[in-house]
């Protein structure tokens, strides 16, 4: 059995009103990044946990105690969702400091399938915040 989590984005999450559905569903259905997982190992979902925000002093600390509460449930693989691949500037940051502390998870970055390209994401991000009235789901809707 494969024991995942997956870090969300806090700002995708909050501001925008992300609910995941995309990763999970691909989850369940093994398509995007789960895909790679032999079809014959189950899938065990261990936690989703938010990001701790963009960093400050503590951000990378945070986000260690976040993963930490994972880890002790024997996570073996943390997907950072398309989200932070996409939007987030600290990626590789975040990403370097988990492999450091957690050498035995393994970070993928990415959970669904690419329905639009990673610029038109950007841009679609950016008209939502010009446009509150939007959703997540008009993000992903493939236009």
């Amino acid at each position: 059995m494969a024991r995942i989590g997956i870090l969300t984005c806090s700002n995708a999450t909050q501001d925008l009103g992300c609910s995941s559905a995309s990763c999970l569903a691909d989850l369940r259905k093994r398509e995007g990044t789960f895909s790679d997982y032999p079809k014959d190992k189950p899938l065990d979902l261990v936690g989703i946990i938010n990001c701790p925000g963009c960093p400050t002093l503590a951000g990378e600390d945070k986000l260690l105690q976040r993963i930490r509460a994972l880890a002790e449930f024997r996570v073996e693989a943390i997907h950072f969702t398309y989200c932070i691949k996409t939007l987030c500037p600290f990626r590789e940051k975040y990403r370097t400091a988990l492999e450091k502390a957690f050498p035995e998870i393994k970070i993928v970055i990415g959970t669904h399938r690419e329905h639009i390209t990673p610029e038109e994401f950007r841009q679609r991000v950016g008209r939502l915040f010009a446009q509150p009235r939007k959703t997540m789901v008009d993000l992903l809707t493939i236009s």
